[in-house]
């Protein structure tokens, strides 16, 4: 199982941005869960935002300007994010969990210039 993060970069403060995640070897549609996480240096990697079967979940700090989606399709995971901040900078990291197995994306790098 492979997940492949993409769509980091350079922002200002307010903008929006669209992380992507594509999987080979597993299914999204099919995982129990499939979420994003962040981490930024000296902190725990924080959950962003997940989507199960039952719908989709948020932390506190993003709900109301991002929306996580899977594309069917083509078998990617992507986190819309606007209005964005300072303190959204970190390394994004996509999850897939399916039985006990946890899967993690390589990260991408988001960061937001005020």
């Amino acid at each position: 199982v492979q997940l492949q993060a993409s769509g980091g970069g350079l922002v200002q403060a307010g903008g929006s941005l669209r992380l992507s995640c594509a999987a080979s070897g597993i299914r999204f549609i099919l995982a129990n869960t499939v979420g994003w996480y962040r981490q930024t240096p000296g902190k725990q990697r924080e959950l962003v935002a997940t989507i199960t079967s039952s719908g989709a979940d948020y932390v506190d700090s993003v709900k109301g300007r991002s929306t996580i989606s899977i594309d069917n399709s083509q078998n990617t995971v992507s986190l819309q994010m606007s209005s964005l901040k300072s303190e959204d900078t970190a390394v994004y990291y996509c999850n897939a969990r399916q039985g006990y197995d946890d899967f993690w994306g390589q990260g991408t790098q988001v960061t937001v210039s005020s």
